[in-house]
């Protein structure tokens, strides 16, 4: 046994020559995984934090799982969305995962988040006051928040049959869901960069637009940057600014400038049935805001 665990001085524990050889020959304890970058987080996420059941059947929820960084698939103002491969060590079982990180306080503001976060209110005048004033702990909260408020839309659009990703999980700033793209890793073009099957894409769109106003939502930031095309498929994406139009002081010219952003694009590249007005009073009609 070494010394040190046999004498004091002065009510403290004395090490010696002997007590330094133990300690450097004593292997340190890790309880990382075997490979890969960390144990996989799902058991981190409470029942609420993770996605609809049934869970797909690609996903990897194995407390066995590891997660694996495979880089940087996208930088923007308010996050960063990494590309994460989540596999149980010597299987098969393995998926891959679009990682969304919130940036921390000592990151740049949120992009014109002060009119997004109108009917946002935190429960406490504290967390108020501090994101009224942008303090450090404020914007904290609004991390949290636009975090929280993009998984929660993600789980009810997803339930809704709206073409979003499948929500994963939340955990605290990092929302963890599907992967478009294909399974070697490269991520579905943006419909900026497409330029055929127009029409049908369009079709599309209408569609879940016309879903998101009857449930009196608005995408709140849509155009063809946030949109993603997979095998013919439009996926929408990045939601944390939802916007409930009914609730919202300014709801309906959210829903407006939505319609606009995309029709004035489609009907640019030649899609006949592309009209903005036409599609602002179709969304106004259906969300009840006429």
């Amino acid at each position: 046994m070494p010394k040190h665990s046999q004498h004091r001085r002065r009510g403290k524990f004395a090490l010696d020559a002997d007590d330094l050889e133990w300690l450097e020959s004593t292997p340190e304890t890790d309880d990382g995984p075997p490979e890969g970058d960390r144990w996989s987080t799902w058991d981190q996420s409470t029942p609420t934090e993770k996605g609809p059941k049934p869970y797909p059947g690609w996903l990897v929820t194995e407390l066995a799982a590891v997660d694996t960084e495979l880089g940087l698939l996208k930088t923007g103002k308010e996050a960063d969305v990494h590309l994460i491969s989540r596999g149980v060590p010597g299987t098969d079982r393995v998926c891959l995962l679009a990682a969304k990180r919130y940036r921390s306080s000592e990151h740049r503001l949120f992009h014109r988040d002060s009119g997004y976060l109108e009917g946002r209110r935190a429960r406490e005048s504290r967390m108020n006051r501090a994101m009224a004033n942008r303090t450090a702990f404020g914007k904290q909260v609004i991390a949290a928040q636009w975090a929280v408020a993009e998984f929660t839309a993600l789980c009810r659009l997803w339930e809704l049959g709206v073409p979003v990703p499948y929500p994963v999980q939340i955990v605290g700033t990092e929302i963890l869901e599907e992967f478009v793209g294909t399974p070697d890793g490269y991520a579905a073009p943006r419909l900026a960069q497409v330029s055929d099957g127009l029409d049908d894409l369009w079709e599309q769109l209408v569609a879940a637009m016309v879903t998101l106003a009857a449930e009196g939502l608005a995408h709140g930031d849509l155009s063809p940057y946030n949109l993603l095309v997979h095998e013919g498929r439009l996926v929408i994406i990045d939601l944390p600014q939802i916007v409930d139009v009914i609730a919202h002081p300014t709801g309906p010219s959210y829903l407006e400038r939505d319609a606009r952003n995309v029709a004035t694009w489609f009907a640019a590249k030649g899609v006949a049935a592309a009209d903005p007005d036409a599609l602002a009073d179709l969304l106004r009609k259906e969300s009840g805001r006429t």
